[in-house]
């Protein structure tokens, strides 16, 4: 590991003018994945800026009905939220999903959204990467991809996004604000992730010196029910084969709103724009289900191993929204 600066600012302000001055400064939260990639040798910043002690660490109610998530809150702390349970269950279901507790317990949620894939080429630098270094190659789409990217990749990369939390917010419509040198702004969360396209090595739109300070959540739909569902390699500690986050509202027998985002299938958590579409005012039923997937899932292009997300995502998908749809209620069902 090289050496590096630190410092720990007061204010928000102050990260913000920090990271504006310091060449390859990078703002650090709980560590968890930024830490790991230093080790590596992935990533050298010259300056860590420690934002643990600014006062982005409340979940609180947001003036519409929402609520409003600091960047700094840890992840078991928003998972065990009270306002979270109750309105938000497939947020603390995918909170829970994901790492370990002593991982939860440091991990915040602007560090979640920020963190890198864990595609093993990236991590090796012995290894060509255009993620890592722009121009380098893509030596996952010939080699080792099984786990990788079945949506929305290109010819410069087959990564995908690790986050459980990530693919939660996107199906809950999410905005997340950042503070810049420039000023405030407001960014869809489903906007917030880039598909590689010809730059792989950008993973979000944020801006230099840019700081998460903020998550919002809109107010939950009246009458809707969420979950969040997870395959993976074993029962614990893994990131997922694929995952799937859902809201629902049945009216009279048929679908008066539905989100559905796909993780683990794409560079960003993968909004089933077209599935939703579909569902609209349809009966719920396990065959209309099945009809709005297999639409959604027919732009897929797997690789030579990891055909089988194709169906693994759809299976996943269609039992939560079977369950969702359920009359006697989605709560005796597993969490993930």
């Amino acid at each position: 590991m090289k050496p590096f600066g630190y410092q720990r600012p007061t204010t928000t302000a102050e990260a913000v003018r920090l990271c504006a001055e310091g060449a390859g400064a990078r703002f650090l939260g709980g560590g968890t994945n930024l830490v790991d990639l230093m080790k590596l040798g992935v990533e050298e910043p010259g300056l860590l800026i420690d934002v643990t002690k600014l006062p982005l660490d409340r979940v609180a109610p947001a003036p519409d009905g929402g609520l409003r998530i600091g960047a700094t809150v840890r992840n078991s702390d928003l998972a065990a939220h009270p306002d979270v349970r109750r309105d938000y269950p497939v947020l603390t279901q995918a909170l829970l999903a994901g790492a370990s507790g002593q991982l939860r317990n440091t991990a915040t949620t602007g560090g979640n959204l920020l963190q890198r894939t864990r595609c093993s080429y990236f991590q090796d630098v012995s290894k060509p990467c255009n993620k890592r270094l722009p121009g380098s190659g893509c030596p996952a789409r010939e080699g080792s991809h099984r786990d990788l990217a079945i949506l929305g990749h290109s010819t410069e990369c087959v990564a995908t996004n690790p986050s459980d939390m990530a693919v939660a917010l996107t199906a809950l419509d999410a905005t997340v604000l950042l503070l810049g040198p420039e000023g405030e702004r407001a960014v869809p969360v489903t906007e917030f992730h880039r598909l590689p396209g010809e730059n792989p090595d950008q993973d979000t739109v944020i801006r230099p010196g840019e700081l998460i300070t903020e998550v919002v959540l809109p107010p939950p739909a009246p009458g809707s029910v969420s979950r969040y569902r997870k395959a993976r390699d074993r029962a614990s500690y893994a990131f997922a084969l694929v995952s799937v986050a859902a809201t629902l509202q049945v009216e009279d027998g048929r679908v008066g709103r539905a989100t559905l985002a796909f993780g683990g299938v794409a560079h960003r958590p993968w909004r089933a724009r077209r599935a939703e579409a579909e569902l609209l005012g349809a009966p719920a039923t396990p065959a209309a289900f099945q009809h709005a997937l297999i639409a959604e899932l027919a732009e897929a292009q797997p690789l030579r191993d990891n055909a089988f997300k194709v169906d693994l995502v759809r299976r996943v998908a269609q039992d939560v929204l079977g369950e969702l749809s359920d009359p006697q209620g989605p709560e005796a069902a597993p969490t993930t």
